[in-house]
């Protein structure tokens, strides 16, 4: 790529990784968090909570993902 689109597309690449990585970053501290009191408050349900929590973390994560799926196409294409 010539000089100032190269400058753009690594722009635009960095800009929805780092705006797309904000969203599930919260909402994973956001679940930890949470789990943490469901667990202080009843500790026998420690197992379905874990088991909940971790399902929720992984779509959560899924959508970063998207985010960096997003950037290397920007990035590349």
């Amino acid at each position: 790529m010539d000089g100032i689109t190269g400058n753009v597309s690594d722009l635009a690449a960095a800009l929805a990784i780092a705006i797309g990585s904000i969203g599930p970053a919260i909402g994973i501290g956001m679940l930890a968090s949470k789990a943490m009191e469901a667990l202080g408050r009843n500790p026998e349900a420690g197992q379905q909570i874990q088991t909940n929590m971790i399902l929720a973390i992984a779509f959560t994560e899924a959508i970063a993902i998207y985010a960096l799926v997003v950037a290397v196409i920007i990035k590349f294409v």
